[in-house]
């Protein structure tokens, strides 16, 4: 009896967006004008890729950018409901699938000191180039309508249970932790026993709710969270059923 929980990143483990946190390192922690209207639906990935090169512009190093990166506080209960996962994790096994990027989710989970609580973080990876300058790459090509451009996480997460049946292991639970609109995709995937946890209030708990009064619900069950002190308290029941 194994379960698979899969988290989101940004305003589900922390509780900002990392991709806008990092502009607190630009001038007078402000992006120009020109560089804002510059992103196109979809293309959230190239426009984060012209903010770093802006910042790099501007002398904005390495060390600066991990300092900063490690200030975004988490959620309300997570560092409390990731530290139950990693003391039971004979019995969930604990993904994270994110549109940030690689660079960022390492910085924030070592200096919690909790990336072991992760089997594998899916996310754009992001490195620094010898010019010190970080840079970001797609997480994978896909052909879902549905999603940006740069990753599909119905994909991701159809792609890593393939993986693990060959490995021989199945879960009787999926349970997706997550808060975005890009998290409908992968939420319509879910069977019957698996369940969707919507941060309340935010873009995918409204996306379920609207797509439950035009008559095509999910198939899965749906519990909304306000703080990871609800997660906490439906992963006890479940470990004690």
């Amino acid at each position: 009896m194994k379960f698979l929980l899969v988290f989101d990143f940004d305003h589900t483990i922390i509780d900002e967006n990392s991709d806008t946190w990092i502009v607190k390192c630009a001038p007078e922690r402000k992006l120009p004008n020109e560089l804002r209207n510059s992103y196109q639906p979809g293309h959230w990935t190239e426009y984060m890729g012209r903010v770093f090169v802006y910042l790099g512009d501007n002398g904005v190093k390495e060390d600066e950018m991990k300092r900063t990166m490690t200030t975004i506080p988490f959620t309300a209960g997570m560092i409390d409901l990731l530290g139950f996962i990693g003391k039971n994790k004979e019995l969930f096994d604990c993904i994270i699938v994110s549109d940030s990027n690689t660079v960022f989710i390492d910085w924030i989970l070592k200096a919690a000191d909790l990336h072991e609580v992760f089997d594998e973080v899916f996310t754009n990876p992001a490195a620094f180039s010898s010019t010190g300058y970080l840079t970001v790459q797609h997480f994978h090509a896909h052909h879902c309508a549905k999603c940006p451009k740069n990753l599909c996480k119905r994909k991701v997460l159809q792609e890593f249970l393939d993986k693990q049946l060959e490995q021989g292991v199945s879960y009787t639970q999926i349970v997706y932790i997550g808060d975005g609109g890009n998290d409908l995709c992968p939420v319509m995937f879910l069977t019957k026993n698996d369940i969707a946890m919507p941060r309340q209030g935010y873009t995918l708990e409204k996306k379920i709710s609207q797509l439950a009064q035009s008559l095509s619900p999910v198939q899965c069950s749906v519990l909304v969270w306000s703080s990871a002190t609800d997660i906490l308290s439906y992963l006890k029941l479940l470990i004690k059923e």
